[in-house]
């Protein structure tokens, strides 16, 4: 097991989970991911700081608002339309569909409600407006190499093995 703490220019490899505010499993990742801690990953700011200082086998929660987190909800992105005029895939709770936006960027819309003959579609992440809490487990840390520091990513795809 490693003594090395997590740090700036550290490859950190960690499992997590992460929580509705109603504490629902809403992502999982038992396969190792890793960061370099940093080095600007894109991992969320507030999970990154509260991993500083840790070691391997620690497990760490926390508690992300909007801000923090997956953002506010964008009214922008919700979308109601009549029954009758959606496709069958959609006219089902959890039914997603892809559309483009001016910026050929492309968005997943989900139905989130159906009543009083209209079906409701949100473009917005599934957390977006709500708190929410990751659960992470650390798994390994060692010193990055510089091109690790350069792209924020480990080399390898997940921790190294212990034989």
């Amino acid at each position: 097991m490693s003594d090395e703490v997590v740090g700036r220019n550290k490859v950190v490899f960690m499992t997590y989970s992460v929580l509705s505010q109603d504490g629902q499993v809403m992502g999982q990742n038992d396969v190792p991911t890793g960061y370099v801690h940093g080095a600007g990953s894109g991992l969320f700011e507030k999970i990154e700081r509260s991993l500083e200082g840790h070691r391997v086998g620690d497990r760490i929660e926390v508690s992300l608002s909007p801000e923090e987190g997956f953002g506010p909800s964008d009214p922008d992105l919700i979308i109601v339309e009549n029954f009758a005029d959606v496709p069958p895939s959609l006219r089902r709770l959890g039914g997603e569909a892809e559309a483009q936006n001016d910026k050929g960027e492309v968005m997943t819309f989900r139905v989130v409600k159906i009543a009083d003959g209209k079906v409701t579609l949100d473009g917005n992440h599934p957390l977006a407006g709500q708190n929410a809490t990751c659960v992470v487990e650390i798994l390994s840390v060692r010193q990055a190499t510089p091109e690790e520091i350069k792209t924020g990513f480990p080399a390898e795809q997940g921790p190294p093995q212990l034989h």
